[in-house]
């Protein structure tokens, strides 16, 4: 018989193939998988927000049809292993219907349909699957790729779930922890909301406070399953209306578990909204304007560090500072670290040694890179937002044109899958070499997604990076690109 062919194809986001129910909605999703034989589900959206995390945990596979390789879906579900499809422009969704359009085919909420995360294409149906061995061969593969590497791989790794896979892949530590992916859990949603609805610093701090537990436990659990691995916490880093509803259908709700009107909800969402959120107010901006929320932060971090070596646990703690771009930023949040991590062990009695990095993701940061070094122990290149900022290319809309540009050979790879070498990866060079200037043993690396792509691997290795990290099941492919780049640049 002739093979299916495929109804629509979007951006290959994560790779991997699963057939499941379509659905529409996170309540459905949620729904579906707690039913008694509950089947495989497929959550469809135009695009999903962190607002959506408990779907995506859920879900078996994620099909958007907007955004790009970067975009949320397609982070979050490599971290997870599944299967995404993004900026899949061929379907219409209809969130309202329940249904998604692709030429003349219909797909209703409850059918079944096949999506293939390495190739991007959605079939009508099951189709046949393999499970992947990890055994004999692979494993003699990895030996080998180890063995010729000079690159160390890390993994991006939120929870303890994602380090203990990370290492199971060989991940030599934890690049990127995401702190904001803590905060979406349901019992944690609500007071991240009340601190932000604050109108004062004593109400912020209140609610910090209850916060604080739950990211220490989070840190905790994070360095026992990295051991003497290094561990490096990123700090507050979207903007916060990222934590507030975001359709309206919510919003009744949400304003009554949280004790005040609808209106003052509505009204703190529109004071909140930014034309261009993502060079907006976020990052260490965030520091600036409200310190509680990183010096919370910080004390969970110190708390936790105590905690585990307690329990003989030996940690490399690293404590990065996102969205820099000024020199002035990074002393005022080094201040503000040290000044919060020494009162913290003086409260406790325990003296802990920690790293405090710099994340560079703007051209500036990286044109200043020296003075920057003053104040950082490390620096980790985000090439998602170096990328976006360099080129102007927004990496959640760019898929609309990205492959025409490819086409037409603008471009010769999509950016935001693997590094641009002659704007992006000089603007690295360029950064490399100030910081090299200061101090030849200060590590470098990559945390943004790139850090998964071998040709941006090979690339890493190429310039003097000390290592990269990319998501839990990527681990394996950054271990042999970086064996490659080491035959082929020695």
């Amino acid at each position: 018989k002739n093979p299916p062919q495929s109804i629509a194809k979007g951006v290959p986001a994560s790779p991997g193939a699963i057939s499941g129910v379509a659905v529409f909605s996170v309540k459905k999703a949620v729904e579906e998988v707690k039913k008694e034989g509950g089947k495989q589900i497929i959550l469809v959206r135009p695009d999903t927000t962190p607002e959506d995390i408990e779907g995506l945990h859920v879900a078996h596979g994620i099909l958007t049809s907007t955004g790009g390789s970067t975009s949320h879906a397609a982070v979050v579900s490599r971290g997870m292993g599944k299967a995404c499809i993004v900026g899949c422009t061929q379907i219409d969704v209809d969130e309202k219907a329940k249904t998604f359009v692709a030429g003349k085919t219909i797909v209703k909420e409850g059918d079944i349909i096949s999506i293939d995360g390495g190739s991007g294409e959605i079939f009508i149906g099951a189709r046949p699957l393999t499970d992947p061995d990890w055994g004999g061969t692979f494993q003699t593969i990895m030996k080998w790729a180890d063995s010729f590497r000079t690159l160390n791989v890390r993994a991006n790794a939120d929870t303890e779930s994602d380090a203990k896979t990370a290492r199971s892949f060989g991940a030599e530590g934890v690049g990127l922890c995401r702190t904001e992916h803590m905060f979406f859990e349901e019992e944690r949603i609500q007071i991240v909301r009340r601190m932000i609805l604050a109108d004062t610093k004593e109400q912020r701090v209140e609610a910090l406070d209850q916060l604080l537990p739950f990211q220490k436990k989070d840190f905790e659990k994070l360095f026992i399953a990295m051991g003497e691995l290094p561990v490096t916490i990123r700090l507050l880093d979207p903007p916060l209306h990222e934590f507030l509803p975001r359709y309206d259908k919510n919003m009744k709700l949400i304003a009554s578990q949280l004790g005040i009107t609808e209106k003052q909800l509505q009204k703190k969402v529109k004071s909140l909204h930014e034309q261009n959120p993502m060079l907006g107010f976020r990052g260490c901006r965030l520091g600036m304007v409200y310190p509680e929320i990183n010096e919370m932060q910080v004390k969970a971090i110190i708390q936790a560090i105590i905690a585990v070596q307690k329990k003989g646990v030996k940690v490399k703690p690293e404590i990065m500072v996102p969205v820099v771009s000024s020199d002035m930023e990074m002393v005022i949040m080094r201040e503000l670290i040290d000044d919060t991590a020494n009162a913290e062990m003086k409260k406790l009695g325990k003296k802990v040694s920690y790293k405090v990095g710099c994340m560079i993701e703007l051209p500036s940061a990286a044109l200043i890179a020296d003075k920057l070094s003053e104040n950082s122990d490390f620096f980790s290149f985000g090439t998602n937002d170096l990328t976006q900022t360099t080129l102007g290319f927004s990496r959640d809309d760019a898929g609309k044109f990205i492959e025409e540009y490819v086409d037409k050979k603008i471009l010769k790879d999509n950016p935001f899958k693997t590094l641009e070498k002659e704007s992006v990866g000089e603007i690295m060079k360029i950064a490399l070499k100030k910081i090299r200037k200061k101090s030849d043993t200060t590590s470098v690396g990559i945390c943004g997604e790139h850090g998964g792509d071998p040709a941006s691997i090979a690339f890493s290795h190429k310039i003097g990076l000390d290592y990269v990290s990319c998501s839990p099941y990527r681990v394996p492919v950054a271990r042999i690109a970086a064996a490659h780049g080491a035959l082929k640049n020695n």
